[in-house]
């Protein structure tokens, strides 16, 4: 019963602070960007997202995995969603960060975090996918065509590590 009122709660909390990427009203054509993660271990997923659409926080893979987990204790099982968004030019907030299945597990393991914003015009009916990698002595994140399999701008890069110290996790 916890478990529900505290999902409940979650919902109820991201709920009221994202925003659709796609305005009411709007009737022009739309794309479709898709997070992504990678596997680190049993315990463990680096998400790849979009966590803002020109400066709106919108609903994104990795709030959505904590909110499915929570409660399983060390078990994780990683949700990859994606939203459709205008096909025109807009700033696109992304972040890599390291998610563990339990606080604990994040409190003695190795977090990485990487966030910038990319800027382009999704074509129409096109799909995107926020990709990435981070370790030690590279961290990067990417938003990338799946037609063309082509980056679509600069990507965001930092060389030499990105994991976050015990007060930054």
């Amino acid at each position: 019963m916890r478990w529900r009122i505290a999902a409940l709660a979650a919902g109820i909390l991201l709920c009221g602070c994202t925003t659709n990427p796609v305005p009411e009203g709007y009737t022009g054509p739309v794309a479709n960007i898709t997070d992504s993660y990678n596997y680190r271990s049993d315990k463990a997923y680096d998400f790849f997202v979009v966590t803002k659409v020109n400066g709106k926080p919108i609903d994104e893979s990795l709030s959505a995995t904590a909110g499915a987990n929570y409660g399983r204790g060390f078990a994780i099982t990683p949700l990859a969603i994606g939203r459709k968004v205008p096909a025109q030019e807009a700033t696109f907030t992304v972040l890599g960060r390291t998610h563990y299945a339990a606080p604990i597990l994040e409190m003695l393991n190795p977090v990485y975090q990487i966030s910038g914003e990319i800027k382009f015009t999704p074509l129409p009916d096109h799909d995107y996918y926020v990709e990435g990698k981070m370790d030690d002595e590279h961290s990067v994140i990417w938003i990338r065509d799946n037609t063309t399999r082509q980056r679509v701008a600069d990507q965001i890069e930092i060389k030499g590590s990105t994991r976050l110290g015990l007060l930054q996790k």
